[in-house]
């Protein structure tokens, strides 16, 4: 067998088998062998964990099934997601910052000493629950009142008469969505981690072409990829349209109650779309035909917002993240370091790990003995 042979077996072997999600001055990757987080600290150092999640899947295979899995899948990644963008901003040591007790306000001190260790904690759960609200209020309700007082007040009534609020409604959430997504893509601290997300891509095409994981191959590669999560996220806005639509038409009462459609849109319509676009997502992995790339196309341009192009920086990152994934963090960590110290052999071996003595737990221990 040829050596071209062997790297386009091997290039069909490593489609669709691994994703991956920006963090804070990080990348997180996943593969068939467990997952990893890379993060630049403030240092320089590239530091990687392994990280270890427990899939429903694993104990009820019930869950696994088509379709059940699409949005058993997007809840768990979710969660995931979110527990490693937390860690991403721990590890980079950007947060690490002391602010005299002088200079605290006297809300902050007083949240410091009643809540102590489990201050960012309460943050974060808050801050998940004002952003799941925000989006509920934005691309659910915002919409559906939007479509109604233009039918009311511009249509005279012509958009509920002929079945065509679903239609508008859907048209209006991806309005909101590439709008938001525009704003939100202007932000300095933003652009940033859209470096990361296009480094998260282009290194999966890399691995995916069987090429060797090195900044020049992987600068080589796209930053647009079909499995993304922007891409997940246009599909279901668009079968969202089609299946909401659908139900109309079929059965033209269903919208009569306002509170009734709305209740049937979250628990019924939109887990049967999110298990639809899942199961696209993972065909459109592994095939390139011109299905795919029909639909995956909305998607992809919207990843001209979601993306930028990395420097050769972000690009190690992305690099360790993945080999983390697949070969085990300690392995890529003492790898990495090698490197690193050898270019700085003035800096502490041990520069950005945590210390116990830094710990939260550990200062709340030491003030409770006293």
């Amino acid at each position: 067998m040829s050596m071209s042979d062997k790297k386009n077996k091997q290039a069909e072997s490593n489609l669709g088998k691994v994703g991956g999600q920006a963090l804070l001055e990080g990348v997180m990757m996943n593969s068939p062998g467990g997952s990893a987080l890379a993060v630049r600290h403030v240092s320089g150092r590239i530091l990687v964990r392994d990280k270890t999640f427990q899939h429903i899947r694993d104990r009820y295979k019930f869950f696994g099934w088509p379709m059940i899995r699409g949005v058993v899948n997007y809840v768990e990644s979710m969660i995931f997601g979110y527990k490693c963008l937390m860690e991403s901003a721990d590890l980079s040591g950007s947060m690490d910052v002391d602010v005299p007790e002088e200079e605290m306000s006297k809300l902050d001190r007083w949240l410091t000493d009643h809540m102590g260790p489990k201050l960012m904690g309460v943050i974060s759960a808050v801050a998940m629950v004002i952003a799941m609200v925000f989006c509920v209020f934005l691309f659910v309700w915002a919409p559906i009142q939007l479509v109604d007082l233009f039918d009311k007040y511009v249509c005279s009534g012509v958009l509920a008469k002929y079945e065509l609020h679903s239609l508008l409604e859907g048209i209006m959430r991806i309005a909101i969505f590439v709008l938001y997504m525009f704003i939100v893509s202007r932000q300095k601290d933003i652009k940033r981690t859209f470096q990361y997300h296009g480094a998260e891509h282009k290194t999966i095409f890399c691995y995916e072409a069987g090429e060797e994981l090195t900044v020049e191959n992987v600068k080589k590669y796209k930053r647009f990829h079909p499995r993304c999560g922007t891409s997940f996220i246009f599909i279901i806005l668009f079968i969202n349209i089609i299946v909401s639509s659908l139900l109309c038409i079929l059965f033209p009462e269903i919208d009569s109650i306002p509170l009734v459609w709305s209740l049937v849109k979250i628990f019924v319509v939109l887990p049967i779309v999110t298990g639809i676009s899942y199961e696209f997502l993972r065909y459109a992995g592994r095939h390139t035909n011109w299905f795919v790339k029909i639909f995956s196309a909305p998607g992809l341009w919207m990843q001209h917002l979601t993306t930028n192009e990395p420097d050769d920086k972000i690009i190690e990152v992305g690099i360790a993240s993945l080999k983390a994934a697949l070969n085990g963090a300690a392995a890529t960590q003492k790898e990495l370091d090698e490197v690193f110290f050898a270019a700085h052999p003035d800096l502490p071996r041990d520069i950005g790990e945590k210390k116990p003595e830094d710990s939260a737990d550990k200062k709340a221990q030491d003030e409770n003995k006293s």
